[in-house]
């Protein structure tokens, strides 16, 4: 079995949103680093060096304005930076990424057992909680940064964050992903399965093996790839007739929301079992139907921490262009492209 789908029209809406996203003033935070990572995937997948160009000139000129302070969602922008230093050999985004990496093992807050407080500021937001987000704001980031430059420190730390959002996140029960849990209180706050942060799981954790030679030969990785298979299993049933996933993933009054479907497509496909193939040909048309005449992917949720109650999940608007919309629905599209060229872990 193939993927079903029009290169043609996918590679034209990659074109438009690329350009779309850049007409967006992001500043270095993490919408920005999710849209950029997008725009890196983009030049992979398609080989075209103008969307690398475009993305190397805004980079440029926000560290030419000059950084903010770091923190675990602002780390974000080592995706790019990552890219643009394999493709170009400058100096500049490596120090910049060395100064990130060192943020995250050395400063960045921790608990327990060495696992990444969730941070948005300079100020102790959330006290000993941890997000799904994370991960793919700085555990992804450290596993690619520490396959490339030879680091293993960096790529036990990154495999021991999935190995405790996993305990700390996800249901064994049900396979899916609470939004966060709170080490203090115990517990996982308002306890429900947030789209988006299934994404962040979901996507990272079908990036490993992909990116981490001999993974099989890590014990951690084990443990992932145990949760991404109940994950997903959990995920394709709750798939709606558009192919879309909602932002409560259970609540079947909840909105969907294109930004977590393009990541839980692309994990799907990046996963590259065939049973996925009819869930991911469904996800293409659904966010494909969600891209507008200029590029913008509609029906995106904003900014969500973890809310009170379910009327905060469902009460989020989804009316404006978001940085992670464009940069999901770009890399889910960049997997489409690829399809053929990923091969699975196994019988794992």
């Amino acid at each position: 079995m193939k993927l079903d789908y029009d290169k043609a029209v996918i590679e034209t809406a990659i074109d438009k949103m690329a350009e779309r996203t850049m007409n967006m003033d992001m500043t270095w935070d993490w919408p920005c680093g999710v849209a950029y990572y997008g725009m890196a995937e983009a030049y992979e997948a398609t080989g075209n060096k103008k969307y690398l160009n475009i993305v190397k000139e805004r980079v440029d000129e926000l560290i030419s304005l000059g950084l903010p302070g770091f923190t675990v969602n602002t780390c974000s922008m080592g995706h790019v930076l990552l890219t643009l230093y394999r493709e170009t050999q400058d100096e500049t985004y490596k120090k910049i990424i060395d100064e990130k990496l060192d943020y995250l093992s050395c400063r960045a807050l921790r608990f327990g057992d060495h696992v990444l407080q969730h941070t948005v500021s300079a100020n102790n937001d959330f006290p000993e909680q941890c997000w799904a987000d994370t991960l793919f704001m700085a555990a992804f980031f450290m596993l690619r940064a520490g396959v490339m430059f030879d680091r293993a420190e960096l790529v036990d730390d990154a495999l021991n964050q999935w190995y405790w959002h996993i305990q700390y996140l996800q249901n064994e029960r049900t396979g899916l992903w609470y939004h966060g849990y709170d080490n203090m209180a115990g517990n996982h706050m308002s306890g429900f399965y947030w789209g988006r942060a299934n994404c962040w799981a979901a996507f990272t954790m079908s990036q490993v093996a992909h990116i981490l030679p001999q993974c099989y030969l890590y014990p951690k990785y084990l443990e992932i790839v145990g949760s991404l298979n109940e994950q997903l299993a959990a995920l394709k049933t709750l798939q709606t007739e558009k192919g879309l996933w909602r932002t409560i993933l259970d609540d079947p009054e909840s909105y969907e929301e294109v930004s977590a479907s393009a990541g839980i497509a692309a994990a799907m496909a990046l996963k590259g079992n065939p049973l996925h193939i009819k869930y991911i040909n469904r996800a293409v048309v659904g966010v494909l139907e969600n891209i507008s005449e200029d590029g913008k992917v509609m029906n995106v949720s904003g900014g969500t921490a973890v809310m009170k109650d379910r009327e905060g999940y469902r009460s989020i608007s989804k009316r404006w262009i978001q940085g992670w919309g464009q940069g999901m629905a770009l890399a889910f599209f960049g997997t489409v492209l690829n399809y053929e060229k990923y091969t699975g872990d196994g019988a794992l």
